[in-house]
């Protein structure tokens, strides 16, 4: 590619970032430095908003942090190490990035694991103490570290990603699904005191789940071309779906499981 063009491309995202849907906004994402977080991170700032990503990997972090501000022309894009299973340090990073930019517009829960055995009967306890710490405990404290940010913000979200399992458990997947329909039912939670904040004139910030089947990413398809991954959400269809939870109503979508896969 040309120099002339690269600069008219970059040119371009940084026109894009000043002028999108989300300009002015500014959104955490938990669990920034996987497939998924690398995609929101992006789509996020493409679309405006200033990102701050969390993750426990600080070199995963710091390349998806650099990727997303790469691809958009200098947005503003950070990241910050953060031990989601650590309340205080999650409500540190909440007050940081509210103190550092003024106001908190979302947090995308993107905190993930899955562990699974073959049946029921062989399911393994230490499964669900793994994946109760991942996927229940960090929504714990990502919602009660900035659900008063979020409130005060007038396009506030709190977008948790969640799985059709939770709906439909399969007999070998109990301690995921489980612990995906315990984030499910207190991110419902968080929505109720959303509505219950916003009185009679409805709420002005929103909990939402975007419920997948599973991911896929590009890595993935390249690992094993011949698979179908049916029913699977990319994760740039994920990202692109993010984006659109702050472009309804708080009302349309607080306290609602918005699906991306058929319903089980």
């Amino acid at each position: 590619m040309s120099d002339r063009r690269t600069e008219d491309t970059a040119q371009e995202a940084r026109t894009m970032a000043g002028n999108g849907a989300l300009s002015g906004a500014v959104i955490a994402v938990a669990g920034a430095g996987g497939p998924a977080g690398r995609a929101a991170l992006l789509r996020l700032a493409e679309a405006g908003a200033t990102v701050i990503g969390s993750d426990n990997d600080p070199e995963r972090l710091a390349e998806a942090v650099d990727a997303a501000s790469y691809a958009t022309g200098g947005a503003t894009v950070t990241g910050d190490t953060v031990d989601l299973l650590d309340l205080g340090a999650t409500r540190d990073w909440a007050t940081r990035i509210e103190k550092d930019f003024g106001r908190v517009d979302g947090l995308v829960h993107l905190v993930g694991g899955w562990r699974g055995s073959e049946t029921f009967t062989r399911t393994s306890l230490d499964d669900w103490d793994f994946l109760e710490m991942l996927l229940v405990r960090t929504v714990q404290h990502t919602s009660l570290a900035f659900h008063e940010a979020l409130q005060r913000s007038d396009r506030g979200r709190y977008v948790l990603i969640s799985a059709a399992g939770a709906t439909k458990p399969t007999a070998g997947n109990a301690a995921y699904a489980a612990g995906k329909a315990a984030a499910e039912a207190w991110t419902l939670a968080m929505a109720d005191y959303f509505r219950k904040a916003g009185g009679p004139e409805g709420p002005t910030s929103a909990a939402a789940i975007l419920v997948v089947k599973a991911l896929v990413h590009d890595a993935m398809r390249a690992d094993r071309p011949n698979a179908k991954f049916a029913g699977f959400t990319d994760v740039k269809d994920l990202a692109e779906a993010i984006t659109e939870v702050w472009e309804k109503p708080a009302a349309e979508v607080n306290g609602n499981r918005l699906w991306l896969t058929e319903k089980p």
